[in-house]
Order: structure tokens, then sequence, then C-alpha cells
């Protein structure tokens, strides 16, 4: 699988799969770490793709031909690397249709697909954003932005890998736009520009929830982080209030629910620990997969 991945991507195969730990770690679904680890590589070449590769007509030709999930008809004429991913993905899928093809339900990838297509968009307008060094309104912003950090596709993710998860009615309620998932999504949006921001501005990608708010609301930088910072913990309380309150919905699906939130603050302690791996990730991945437990 690694080696299939295109030469630019990086190379997070480690990461992912430690962050799933905390959504999947009981030893009996050991297959849905490894698809869901496989998803998340995904998730990581589209934001690559497009945050940092792509020209504007590459990105275009590949957000049609994921929507058609289908090469378009301006395909042929992209360089090899963008044919590569596209194919990269469809393929990956493929793999899981078949994986999952036993257990007779098919809308699972079908739906996870559908949530993907949504994330390629929302990536696809920050691009334009980016390359236009547009700065849109906050809430403008938060409403591309929310969708563009994968919580309700990780989430069909996680129905799609755990067979017992993957009813219709768990679906449903991920089509509903439940608030327990706009919460997370709010938190790992906010959390993931904060301490994204000096990155981003380092390559001039202006498209930032600390921007954004900065020149909606004519603060400073360190204001509007400040501010960033007190909604982070107002979506904090409302997590734990929807993961207490909410009814009718499957208790595995709320229990994976929240281990995403506790990714999302494992990932973002302090810093940016997925694009900057390097220290506190680095040395959690050692103390979880390598180094050995001494009794």
């Amino acid at each position: 699988f690694a080696s299939n991945l295109p030469p630019y991507f990086k190379d997070r195969l480690a990461e992912n799969y430690f962050f799933i730990l905390a959504v999947l770690f009981e030893p009996q679904v050991s297959r849905a770490r490894i698809m869901y680890t496989k998803f998340y590589t995904i998730l990581g070449i589209v934001d690559d793709t497009f945050d940092r590769y792509a020209s504007p007509p590459e990105a275009s030709s590949l957000q049609n031909s994921l929507e058609r999930w289908a090469p378009d008809h301006t395909m042929d004429q992209q360089p090899d690397y963008l044919k590569f991913v596209l194919h990269f993905i469809l393929d990956t899928y493929e793999e899981f249709e078949r994986e999952l093809k036993p257990e007779g339900k098919p809308y699972s990838v079908k739906a996870n697909i559908e949530e993907l297509k949504k994330v390629v968009k929302a990536n696809f307008d920050l691009a334009k954003w980016a390359h236009a060094a547009h700065v849109p309104r906050f809430e403008e912003y938060m409403e591309v932005g929310e969708v563009e950090v994968a919580v309700y596709a990780a989430l069909a993710a996680i129905c799609m890998c755990m067979g017992d998860m993957a009813t219709k009615e768990a679906y449903e309620w991920l089509k509903s736009k439940p608030k327990l998932a706009k919460f997370i999504s709010a938190k790992c949006r906010l959390m993931n520009d904060i301490y994204g921001y000096e990155d981003d501005m380092s390559r001039g990608y202006v498209p930032n929830a600390v921007n954004c708010y900065m020149k909606q609301y004519g603060v400073t930088k360190q204001e509007a982080i400040r501010k960033l910072h007190e909604m982070v913990e107002d979506v904090d309380k409302a997590i734990n209030e929807e993961l207490l309150t909410t009814m009718g919905v499957s208790r595995l699906l709320l229990k994976a629910s929240m281990g995403m939130a506790k990714m999302i603050a494992i990932c973002y302690n302090g810093y940016e620990g997925f694009t900057r791996p390097e220290g506190k990730t680095k040395e959690y991945i050692s103390l979880m997969l390598v180094d050995q437990i001494r009794l």
C-alpha cells in the first residue's frame, strides 16, 4: 500500500495508525484499523494535492473527476501525478468494496464515497480562496472549513469499517448533520488553524480562521487566537453535552465520536502534531507502538 503513494505525499502512515488508536483500539477490530488507516491516508493525499501541489486547472479536474467517480474530459491532459492520485483513490475504494462485499452492506461504501466527495469539494473551495489570496468572512470560512476537516466522512468511514455499526440508521443520523459531529468539526477546524497558522502564513496560505477573524473584527493576531481558544472551550462543553444527551444512536458510534474528539485533542496539544510530528507525536508513537511495556 505504502509503495503506491504519490511521491510528494507526506508519509504519515504511522501517524495515521497512531491517531486512529484513539477511536479503534480494541484487539478484535484490527481489520477496521487497517481500513481506517487507508481511508485517512486518502484524506491526507487529497489535502496535500489541493492544499500544496495542484494548480487551479489540475485541482478543478480532480474535483470534477472525483465528483463523477470517473476521469473527466480534461484528465487525459493532466500530469501523470494527478492521474495517479485519482486512480489510487478509486482503486482503494474498490478494495474496500471487495473486502466488505461478503457482509452484504454495499450502501456503507457508497455512503462514505458521498461524504468524501463533500470533503473534496471543500478542499477545492479552500484552494480557490488560497490561489486568489482571498480571506472570506469568518462564518463563511467555517462553513467550508468544517467540512474540509472531514469529521462527517471519518464517522461514515468508521461505520463502513465496523460492520456492526454500518446500519442505515447510523448513516441517516450522519446525513442529518447532527450537532455532535458539527461541534467536533468546529473543534478540529479551530485547533488546526490556531496551531497551523504560522505554517500557513509561511507559504502564503491566507484562508485561515485566525486571518478571517482578524479581518472581520479588526483585531490583532493575538486577540483573534485568544477568541478562537474561547470558542474551542465552548465547543468542548457542547460536545460533552451532546455525548450525554444524544438518543437513538448506537453507543458504539457515540463512543467513536468521543474517540475522535480525543484524537483531535492529542493531535493539537499545543502544537500541530500531524503536519509536524517531530517531538511529542513521535514520542507518543514510540511509547505506544515501539517501546516494550515493562511489567
